[in-house]
């Protein structure tokens, strides 16, 4: 550490991850980002190899940088992984996942000038992971209990998941809302929730959304239930600014949000834990497209110009954000998928797209 570098974890993920990580690692080297690189491999391609699609490299590492970039990971059938990205955010408790929606002009939409963050609690909720399976002894048993205590009737043939929402889990994540909000100019903090129907979790995060929207008088708040949330943001999304919500929720408004500025292939993101944060692009591996030069490298980009403004390096961030921007915006040297037909011959791949970012940098830096 003597050259005073901040490290920072790069896990280039597999299937078209190598590529778009190679293409993000050069533009961001390019913006002169006082980073040094740590690369370590998870994935299908490391299972194959050492047995384990996690290994214990990628945790030291982790643990040792505090702040990681990561490419998209298959997570193969069988490893006792249901996925490496869920396995990462319940090792580090990277309990807020960040999403900015953002519309970049040249991006085919039916929306213009969005500029939405979604915040999403990451540990709780109905992917807790705490299910039981239809037809199993403990099951019955449970199904049994719930209708000894509560009067209520469950088929016997039903498979059951449990939904814990704590007040801990909602008041942090609600707080990183309204800090986020503070921090990056933002107006506005929206709470979404069913505590029309639950009113014991759902209820409980409304009641910790309102205390918690109390502290921060300068930063206006509203509350919205989700299915109405659905509704406004595809009728008028520009009303709203900051959205945190409860983990299943916040994974299908956030994908929703994504589709208002094109897609996954332009949404970034961020799993932000109180020590720890690993920024990764939103979309899968695209494994039958490994090796193609092919893919969109915008999502990991600009996941890694959220990794730059996390660790301080807001210029760089600035640099890197304005120069993909402006390459779009031009339309000539995009990937496919940027193109107004995605069969267009003029589409470039993956490399030479970054290296038109690489282009703007430099010419921006004069």
């Amino acid at each position: 550490m003597g050259s005073g570098k901040t490290r920072v974890t790069l896990i280039p993920g597999d299937g078209t991850g190598y590529e778009i990580s190679e293409a993000t690692k050069r533009v961001v080297e390019a913006t002169g980002a006082n980073i040094q690189w740590d690369i370590v491999h998870a994935g299908a391609d490391v299972y194959e190899k050492n047995g384990t699609v996690l290994p214990d490299a990628v945790l030291e590492s982790l643990k040792d940088n505090k702040v990681g970039l990561k490419g998209p990971i298959t997570t193969p059938v069988g490893t006792g992984f249901r996925s490496v990205n869920v396995a990462l955010r319940k090792i580090f408790d990277l309990y807020a996942c960040v999403r900015p929606c953002k519309s970049y002009e040249g991006v085919r939409s039916r929306y213009e000038d969005i500029d939405l963050v979604i915040i999403r609690e990451n540990t709780e909720d109905l992917y807790a992971g705490i299910e039981f399976e239809q037809g199993k002894k403990e099951t019955e048993e449970l199904i049994g209990f719930i209708e000894k205590i509560s009067g209520s009737q469950i088929r016997k043939d039903s498979g059951i998941s449990i939904k814990p929402l704590s007040v801990t889990g909602s008041e942090r994540i609600i707080r990183f809302a309204f800090e986020y909000a503070k921090k990056n100019n933002r107006k506005k903090v929206t709470g979404v929730h069913k505590a029309n129907i639950m009113k014991y979790t759902d209820g409980l995060y409304l009641e910790v959304f309102k205390k918690v929207a109390e502290q921060y008088p300068e930063i206006e708040s509203e509350d919205r239930i989700v299915d109405n949330m659905c509704m406004q943001l595809v009728q008028k999304p520009h009303l709203y600014d900051v959205l945190v919500l409860p983990n299943l929720y916040g994974d299908i408004i956030s994908d929703l949000a994504a589709g208002l500025v094109g897609g996954l292939g332009v949404a970034p993101g961020g799993n932000i834990g109180k020590d720890i944060a690993l920024f990764e692009p939103t979309h899968g591996s695209a494994p039958r497209y490994k090796g193609m030069n092919k893919v969109n490298p915008v999502a990991q980009m600009l996941s890694a110009v959220m990794m730059l403004s996390y660790i301080g390096q807001q210029n760089c961030a600035d640099l890197m954000e304005n120069a993909i921007a402006a390459v779009i915006r031009e339309g000539v040297n995009v990937t496919y998928d940027l193109k107004p037909a995605p069969d267009d011959p003029s589409a470039v791949g993956t490399s030479h797209m970054a290296d038109a970012i690489i282009e703007k940098i430099m010419a921006a830096k004069k």
